[in-house]
């Protein structure tokens, strides 16, 4: 966890907070007055970049800020490294350790930071995970009551890129291909190129449905950096400003 800037506690917002379900016992969402600001997108998609630079635009500008995201929990995130790079983990079980670490995150380190007045920058939230259990054919209802404790963001961003675009830039990077994030497990291609490519138009085509649902924001991230970074900065001063 990463805590910076105490000195300046954010405003309380306009409208009363709400979970998408029942939420997490004894917490009143009326005093989660700070933010919380999320950044979804594949791996390639510019995710870190983007964040880094908020967060020193954030704290430049007198914010307290946190910094949570996948695989990030004290609880479970060295065992699901292990499980998956052994690649062993069924469909099921993957999905419930994600879920574990995400229920962790939130209840030790999201609301507790909201509470405070921090600005919290999630990289990637529920909805990568509901993706990824979509794409894995996992019902819809069940990942509904699954997430059911998860607060509703301020704002989200999901940084859209074509697959065969993040295919280069992650090729470029580590000069390989995530087995997880090109759905070897799925049996879609022999060939990990082919089921990088195949995998993340699945995933996209998830996010699409899951924008219609949550109404987050679907922002072009094929341009420069700068031009990304200026559509974020401006739509988050929107959401800091009331």
């Amino acid at each position: 966890m990463k805590k910076t800037n105490r000195s300046n506690v954010v405003v309380p917002r306009n409208s009363p907070r709400s979970f998408y379900g029942d939420g997490i016992p004894g917490v009143n969402p009326d005093e989660l007055v700070g933010k919380l600001i999320v950044v979804e997108g594949a791996d390639g998609s510019g995710r870190s970049t983007q964040i880094a630079s908020l967060v020193e635009w954030l704290e430049t500008s007198g914010h307290a800020t946190v910094q949570v995201g996948l695989k990030r929990s004290t609880l479970v995130s060295e065992e699901l490294e292990r499980a998956q790079n052994g690649n062993i983990l069924s469909r099921t079980t993957l999905s419930l350790f994600y879920a574990t670490d995400f229920a962790d995150q939130l209840e030790n380190i999201i609301l507790p930071s909201l509470k405070a007045g921090f600005i919290v920058i999630a990289d990637r939230y529920i909805y990568t995970l509901m993706a990824r259990d979509i794409v894995r054919g996992m019902d819809m209802a069940w990942l509904r009551n699954l997430y059911g404790i998860a607060l509703k963001p301020d704002a989200v961003f999901y940084l859209a890129i074509e697959p065969n675009e993040l295919v280069q830039r992650n090729l470029a990077k580590t000069a390989t291909l995530d087995y997880w994030e090109s759905g070897m497990d799925l049996g879609l291609s022999r060939d990990l190129f082919d089921s990088f490519v195949e995998y993340q138009t699945l995933m996209e085509s998830a996010f699409r449905k899951l924008q219609r649902t949550y109404g987050f924001s679907i922002v072009n991230g094929t341009r420069a950096v700068d031009e990304v970074n200026a559509e974020l900065k401006k739509k988050i001063s929107a959401v800091l400003a009331g």
